[in-house]
């Protein structure tokens, strides 16, 4: 059986965020946070009657506001309006009166939290979708980065063959080079000599 759904209340960023959960812990992973509000004082369990029953008509989603202000909390806020200072903040109640919250019948309640139930289920399904989507883009860019280094390691190995063919082609020939350095050398001296005798 679903557990009763109390609703919970934070402010993050320019939004002030309500939500009805069973538990702290199903708010603060319905509102993505990375560490305990509750514990910090930042987060708190609220009976407003105003905020239980928006909370209660749509179980599990986060509803917002802009921060700071006594306004209605919906799927959808504007940001926050920034008032200049000395103007009269119109539409404001200043006092705001006691009420006794919103009654909730067992039947509301139980319904309240299987709809809980199914908004917890879509989220999760849409994260497990979100995690897909990274995971087949990281796969698809780990693929392209492997397809990159073998084509490197190719080339690599390519020009390595050729520059030791090079360099093999490079000793032969300062071998031949040397010995026609040789020969040339014993030829010139055998003509020189010949062009001695003639000359005497």
């Amino acid at each position: 059986m679903p557990r009763r759904l109390k609703t919970y209340q934070t402010s993050l960023g320019f939004y002030d965020l309500a939500i009805a959960a069973p538990s702290m812990k199903a708010a603060l992973e319905a509102w993505d946070a990375g560490s305990n509000l509750f514990h910090q004082g930042f987060a708190k369990e609220t009976e407003d009657p105003d905020v239980v029953a928006a909370t209660m008509a749509k179980p599990g989603v986060v509803l917002k506001r802009p921060a700071g202000s006594s306004g209605r909390f919906g799927e959808h806020a504007e940001l926050p309006v920034l008032e200049r200072a000395g103007t009269p903040k119109k539409g404001r109640r200043t006092e705001r009166k006691k009420r006794a919250g919103p009654k909730i019948s067992a039947e509301d309640a139980r319904k309240a939290a299987a709809e809980f139930d199914r908004e917890r289920k879509r989220r999760d399904a849409e994260r497990r979708k979100e995690e897909a989507a990274r995971e087949k883009e990281r796969a698809k860019r780990e693929k392209l980065v492997a397809n990159a280094q073998a084509a490197l390691d190719e080339a690599k190995e390519k020009h390595e063959r050729r520059a030791q063919t090079f360099d093999e082609e490079r000793r032969d020939l300062e071998k031949r080079i040397e010995a026609e350095d040789t020969r040339w050398g014993s030829e010139r001296e055998k003509l020189k000599e010949a062009l001695r005798r003639a000359r005497e």
